[in-house]
């Protein structure tokens, strides 16, 4: 087989040559979009007169609501938002209008002719004033396991605190965009942005008043997605396409980059209760969370972001007593949607919290709680799956021996005892995450596969390349399946008139799911294919394969190639064509009893981490991150070291220095990079050790090697409570909430505060 490799596309993406939305070259009468948004959070719009910014010269036409030919509604999970404002503005940065002009001057020149006037309505930006308000967007979800009540009155130990997780923005290198232009039999044609062609067509359709199959959405690869352009690229996807189906010609929406940090919805903030019960053995008997999501204005995806949550409230602990409670709540902010996650790390945080608060009551290390809680087969997640093939204490075990915790332990007693001013921390970060979609419908995927005459191959599926390595490993995939060199495979664009219905590139499934779909389809074609051979060659029941091109018959390598047999099947007329299908089997879930199997597996790990923390400034370090991480099988450890890595980053910048800052009139203060902080390379690990776990247990991942997209980033964890941890070691009786992200700012307030 072919050596594992990397991201095929580096090489193109650090010379330049890989292309975006942005860089397809354009059409002859191209006009460009610019958006007139809200400059309030909530209100009535009282007048509107664009009549003069129509008046600029090479202005072609601005659109309002009362332009749109089909349905003026972009919501995905539930129809609650209008592609442009009609009377009422529920966020700042609301699309109201749509400048299509020659070019960007007259669009911006424009802007700033368009005349509005509100008239203010309330403001809520806080997700338990939403609630209070009875404002949500979705009905509440609650999962139970066992009986709290009954638990909680034989536990020895019982505790109760709040959290607070505030949002992240996607940042994503390739901001939102989509290029559009009309094609015939009144159709049109979208290059966008997107982890979800069809979304984005589905959309457009509905918007435009089409059929889907009048819509064609094209995506060669994101410059980062990361979620955020999982449902809301649909908007702009829906923008272009309007302007060039009305005006007949070509259109081309990209938003600079303090528009999409105004506009789109980030992670959603969560503001959280707990209540953790305990044996005298430290063994959680009981576990009560209430989570108060923000979810911004519109639903968008904030109702099955919602459930992620309840799925991985308990993380990677056995608890036989549970109810988590969860609520969708309406706020004036821009409608909050998918990051990398979808609401796991939020529950993670939680009961992370409830953990570390406990161990802090009971004087003891978190750690003996963690361990002694960790998931092993046979146990029951709060919505009824059953354990299996449980990696927790093997991640565990192997992380804690292999960095020595008992002495790690004692050498930073024995440091901070001898440093005033400098104290150091460290915490454990079991995780435990599902791999599915848990809308089971959206599991499933197709794939295209042409064999050419020459012996070339085209694969095409409904995955979208977007960073993360998808296209190598689908290479990877039909390279083994058929036999064959990688370099003889070309990964076509994400196409939906070459495969329809996909299901966005999210969940952390994209490579099962896809990748599955081409062994399907590669197996077809070697069905037909090992016919004629078997014909042609006059064999009978001999086993025959392709290995690095060569036919092999029985084990034994002939002199019969790939190229030729290929050039003979096509000339005694063989399909060398097919379309794989895949869905995932087993899973299952029934809302109306909030059980089932939703999940086809899970990833486990474990991460160390360890800070120092300057006590004299509130400024830290993170002095290094050690993970045992469960990729299955890996089929290309390049990639998914280069995920474990990155997600590890991600999610430590959303604990320590990436804060959302919103004022009360719900306007977005964090609007550019200079407000908004990420982890560079003087705030990432000064070192990241990543290790796989060695198994080999079954699985339902593609050729066994688990879902790597997601899992990592809750490894970031880690870092909040390591800083805390040191913060504590110098102010024992500081005053410091669960309060994420532990900025600078609040790591000083927390070391000289007191309770």
């Amino acid at each position: 087989m072919n050596k594992p490799f990397g991201n095929i596309d580096a090489p193109n993406h650090v010379t330049g040559k890989s292309i975006y939305v942005d860089d397809i070259p354009v059409m002859a009468g191209i006009v460009h979009i610019k958006i007139f948004d809200a400059t309030i959070a909530h209100g009535i719009i009282k007048s509107l007169d664009f009549t003069e910014a129509e008046q600029v010269e090479g202005i072609v036409k601005i659109f309002s609501y009362k332009d749109i030919t089909g349905e003026n509604q972009i919501g995905g999970i539930i129809p609650d938002e209008p592609l442009l404002a009609e009377n009422e503005v529920h966020f700042w940065g609301q699309p109201i209008l749509l400048i299509a002009a020659e070019n960007e001057d007259a669009a911006e020149e424009a802007f700033h002719k368009i005349k509005i006037a509100f008239e203010p309505l309330p403001v809520i930006t806080n997700p338990r004033e939403a609630f209070a308000k009875g404002k949500l967007l979705s009905p509440t979800r609650k999962f139970v396991l066992g009986n709290t009540s009954e638990a909680f009155m034989q536990c020895k130990y019982v505790f109760e605190g709040t959290t607070e997780s505030n949002g992240q923005e996607h940042l994503y290198l390739e901001t939102q965009g989509a290029y559009a232009h009309p094609t015939e039999h009144n159709s049109v044609r979208i290059f966008s942005s997107t982890q979800g062609p069809t979304a984005v067509q589905k959309t457009v359709g509905r918007v435009l008043g089409v059929g889907m199959n009048q819509v064609e959405v094209d995506v060669a690869r994101l410059g980062g997605g990361f979620g955020g352009k999982e449902d809301q690229a649909s908007t702009y996807g829906a923008m272009a396409a309007l302007v060039a189906f009305v005006l007949k010609r070509p259109a081309k929406c990209i938003l600079h980059r303090m528009e999409d940090m105004r506009m789109t919805g980030k992670r959603n903030p969560y503001s959280s209760d707990f209540k953790i019960g305990l044996d005298e053995q430290y063994k959680i008997l009981a576990y009560d969370a209430t989570f108060y999501q923000n979810g911004g204005a519109a639903a968008d995806l904030s109702p099955a972001i919602l459930e992620r949550t309840l799925f991985h409230s308990t993380n990677s602990y056995h608890i036989p007593n549970v109810t988590a409670t969860a609520n969708s709540c309406k706020t004036n902010l821009p409608p909050n949607t998918a990051f990398r996650g979808f609401g796991g790390p939020q529950g993670m945080f939680v009961i992370e919290s409830a953990i570390d608060f406990a161990a802090k009551q009971l004087n003891i290390s978190p750690t003996i709680i963690q361990q002694k809680n960790l998931l092993k087969d046979g146990d029951e997640f709060p919505f009824g799956q059953i354990v299996g093939e449980c990696e927790a204490a093997n991640c565990w075990n192997e992380l804690v021996a292999n960095n020595q915790l008992e002495k790690l332990q004692a050498d930073i007693e024995s440091f901070n005892a001898n440093n005033k001013l400098v104290k150091k921390g460290y915490s454990l970060m079991p995780i435990c995450f599902g791999i599915s979609f848990t809308n089971t419908m959206l599991n499933q995927a197709r794939s295209l596969v042409h064999i050419y005459s020459d012996g070339t191959v085209g694969v095409s599926t409904g995955g979208v390349e977007m960073g993360q390595g998808l296209n190598a490993k689908m290479m990877q995939v039909a390279a083994k399946s058929l036999g064959i060199s990688t370099s003889k495979i070309k990964l076509e664009t994400t196409n939906t008139t070459r495969v329809a219905n996909t299901s966005p590139s999210a969940a952390s499934a994209t490579a099962d799911l896809n990748g599955k779909a081409v062994q399907d389809a590669c197996k077809q074609i070697n069905e037909r294919l090992f016919a004629f051979i078997k014909e042609e060659l006059k064999l009978n029941d001999e086993a025959i394969a392709f290995v690095d091109d060569i036919l092999h018959i029985n084990n034994i390598t002939t002199t019969h190639n790939w190229k030729e047999l290929i050039l003979k099947a096509y000339l005694k007329r063989t399909s060398l064509s097919a379309k794989g299908h895949y869905a995932t089997p087993v899973i299952n879930f029934d809302k109306t009893i909030e059980k089932g199997h939703p999940f086809a597996y899970h990833v486990y790990g474990t991460a160390l981490t360890t800070v120092t923390v300057d006590c004299l400034r509130g400024i830290y370090e993170i002095d290094a991150v050690k993970v045992i991480h469960d990729a299955g099988a890996s089929m290309n450890e390049l990639v998914d070291m280069g995920q474990c890595e990155g997600g590890l980053v991600q999610g430590i910048g959303w604990m320590t220095m990436e804060e959302v800052v919103y004022n009360e009139q719900g306007k977005l203060l964090s609007n550019a990079l200079s407000t908004y902080k990420i982890p560079d390379i003087y705030a990432v690990p000064k070192d990241i050790d990543v290790q796989f776990l060695n198994t080999q247990k079954d699985n339902l991942a593609i050729l066994k090697s688990k879902a790597v997209g997601e899992p990592p980033l809750m490894y970031g964890i880690g870092a909040y409570f390591a800083i805390r941890n040191a913060v504590l070691a110098f102010n024992p009786n500081s005053n410091i909430t669960y309060n994420a992200p532990i900025t600078p700012e609040k790591v000083l307030m927390g070391l000289y505060s007191k309770k």
